[in-house]
């Protein structure tokens, strides 16, 4: 107990063993080590690059040679990131980095040569449309000299490869739409799968750029479709639109379509299957007629028209006149008449404005149609009795389509109700009483069944 008090207050140090004889022997022994000896301090891995820059093994004085079996990288400024990597560190990024600036620049180049694209066309339009219509666009600036080479304002970009415009203003004519679809040059990946599978499959139509418009005739109905403000307005458009002459005409469907167009424009085109397809002498070769009448033809197939289709060429793709949905309606509503007048016409590869001189004829032809329909399109009684015939077979088709399905929810409903009685009878019985129930609603089951394989037999 005294010796632990020395030594917790500083008092004598016990005195260090005295090496006996057996410790003489172990540490002559070549199998002798220290159990306490102190383990060394840690040391950096080090091992100098190549290059002379880097710290070498004189700047570790307290160490003359590294450690074997370092690492290779060195330990350096934080900043001093050239000394702790080399190029091959980089191969990926070398390889990607590129790869996404080419597909960025691709995509601005793209977007672009469309969108300069879709300016030519509206800059060489525009003065036609302007011409034939009394407001072009979407803002509220008035006639060509206004834009001053802007026509942001006439032209709306939908997508980077859709572009629309909208003119209305005429006589005959509701409104206009023009819409303009181009390739995809911003996309270029996906631009060469859509060649390579139209190529391969004859199911996927090839990407082309086109123009395609379409005019919806008022038909009599511009009392319906003119806007008014007030009541003075009102009175105002009564006393305007009564003098005027009528701008209805005979519902047809007709068409003259580029022979390369005629699979792919009845598959997709419901009122186009409605029609027969023939030859005209006085057409090119590559040009057909589909109509619903030869009398209908002799209306609307005039010399003028067939000079512009001549001139457009192969930029031609097809001008419709019909009344008839796109899709095959499978409602009433769906099947409303909607007289329309569509053109369709491929772009030309060149941006220049001359590259559209051989449709502007056909186009301009397009914008006067609606004259040509309602002084014209007025057939016999046996032609107008055809055509209408065809359509109330088609829409008794829908009647009974829609009687069939009225029917069936009739029945579904009174099944429902049926059946809400019979849980609501089944709860207020006794358990004896339910299972008398349901034996009883078995063996009718069973009777019905057997009197159904009776009469099949």
């Amino acid at each position: 107990m005294a010796d632990f008090i020395k030594q917790l207050f500083g008092g004598q140090k016990p005195l260090a063993p005295q090496p006996s004889a057996d410790d003489g022997i172990l540490a002559k022994s070549p199998f002798y080590f220290a159990d306490f000896a102190s383990a060394p301090s840690p040391t950096p891995i080090y091992n100098p690059p190549s290059d002379s820059s880097a710290p070498t093994a004189a700047s570790f004085p307290e160490h003359e040679t590294l450690p074997t079996g370092a690492a290779t990288i060195p330990y350096t400024k934080w900043y001093r990131v050239w000394e702790r990597t080399s190029p091959r560190d980089f191969y990926a990024e070398a390889i990607v980095i590129p790869f996404i600036l080419v597909l960025a620049l691709l995509h601005v180049w793209g977007r672009r040569t469309n969108k300069r694209k879709a300016g030519v066309w509206i800059a060489t339009h525009a003065p036609l449309l302007e011409k034939e219509f009394a407001s072009i666009g979407f803002d509220k600036r008035k006639g060509m000299s206004d834009y001053v080479g802007d026509f942001s304002g006439l032209l709306k970009e939908k997508t980077a490869q859709d572009y629309v415009t909208y003119a209305t203003g005429r006589q005959n004519v509701a409104f206009v739409d023009l819409k303009i679809r181009l390739l995809k040059r911003y996309n270029p990946l996906t631009l060469v799968f859509e060649m390579v599978f139209s190529f391969l499959f004859d199911s996927i139509r090839p990407p082309k750029e086109v123009m395609e418009a379409t005019i919806y005739a008022f038909d009599g109905k511009e009392k319906d479709l003119v806007p008014v403000k007030s009541k003075a307005e009102l009175d105002a458009k009564d006393s305007r639109f009564k003098g005027l002459p009528s701008s209805g005409y005979d519902a047809c469907v007709w068409a003259v379509v580029h022979k390369e167009q005629m699979k792919g424009l009845r598959d997709e085109r419901y009122d186009v299957s409605l029609t027969a397809t023939k030859d005209h002498k006085n057409l090119p070769q590559w040009a057909s007629v589909m109509s619903e009448s030869a009398e209908v033809t002799e209306a609307l197939l005039t010399r003028e028209l067939i000079q512009a289709v001549e001139k457009a060429g192969d930029a031609f793709q097809y001008l419709v006149v019909t009344d008839q949905p796109v899709d095959k309606p499978l409602k009433l509503d769906e099947a409303t008449p909607r007289k329309r007048v569509i053109l369709s016409l491929r772009l030309p590869s060149s941006s220049h404005p001359s590259a559209y001189d051989p449709t502007m004829p056909i186009f301009e032809h397009f914008l006067k149609m609606p004259d040509t329909l309602v002084t014209t399109a007025h057939f016999r009684t046996e032609v107008t009795r055809k055509i209408r015939a065809t359509r109330e077979e088609e829409v008794k088709k829908l009647k009974k389509a829609d009687e069939g399905e009225k029917a069936e929810e009739r029945r579904l409903e009174a099944e429902k109700k049926k059946k809400e009685i019979r849980d609501t009878r089944l709860k207020g019985l006794s358990a004896e009483e339910q299972r008398k129930f349901l034996e009883r609603e078995r063996e009718k089951g069973q009777k019905k069944q057997e009197k159904r394989m009776s009469r099949k037999a």
